[in-house]
């Protein structure tokens, strides 16, 4: 690949170590070769680095995969995953699975990045349905705007949110920050 290629989310081999592309700029100085400015994320081990990358340098292309799989169930330190399609099974370790365990309910379809075929991380839908396992009752007559108050959900992970929300309630939550979005039915 050439540098003209480098646009968001591209997959890239550098210093041996799989990236991929999360933000660039085309750089063309009044004097001097032009250059490609990119942050990047390291695909193994989560960190960033910001790099420029000058005009005319081959880039290898990353031997990453994404696959689509389901979540099944926990297996002790893992937790195992099935294409759909296939009915193939795959088992994850926790430490590619990471804080995406707060957020899995059965049958949850994930991307599962692969490299060198085997799993380094996934990617859970933007949001999920999920009911209110427990949490205290709001007291009546507290109407305060913006007021929460914690509540473990039934995957476990514990979620702030606002004081009308009550036990068996289903809600929707944001699976990048974490966050309570809206109250909301069971899911069909």
């Amino acid at each position: 690949m050439e540098t003209s290629d480098i646009k968001k989310g591209l997959k890239i081999m550098w210093d041996g170590q799989p990236y991929i592309v999360t933000e660039f700029q085309f750089v063309k100085p009044g004097k001097g070769q032009a250059f490609t400015r990119t942050k990047m994320k390291n695909l193994l081990t989560g960190g960033v680095i910001e790099h420029n990358i000058r005009s005319g340098i081959k880039l290898e292309a990353a031997d990453v995969e994404d696959l689509t799989m389901q979540f099944i169930y926990p297996d002790g330190d893992a937790y195992v995953f099935m294409n759909a399609d296939t009915g193939e099974q795959m088992t994850v370790q926790a430490d590619a699975v990471g804080d995406a365990k707060d957020y899995l309910i059965d049958g949850i379809e994930c991307t599962i990045l692969m490299y060198k075929k085997n799993p380094v991380s996934i990617t859970l839908p933007a949001h999920i349905v999920v009911e209110i396992a427990e949490t205290e009752p709001g007291v009546k007559g507290d109407t305060a705007s913006n007021v929460t108050k914690p509540a473990k959900i039934a995957t476990g992970a514990t979620v702030q949110v606002p004081l009308f929300i009550g036990e068996g309630e289903w809600i929707k939550v944001d699976t990048r920050t974490g966050s309570y979005l809206e109250r909301t039915k069971a899911p069909s």
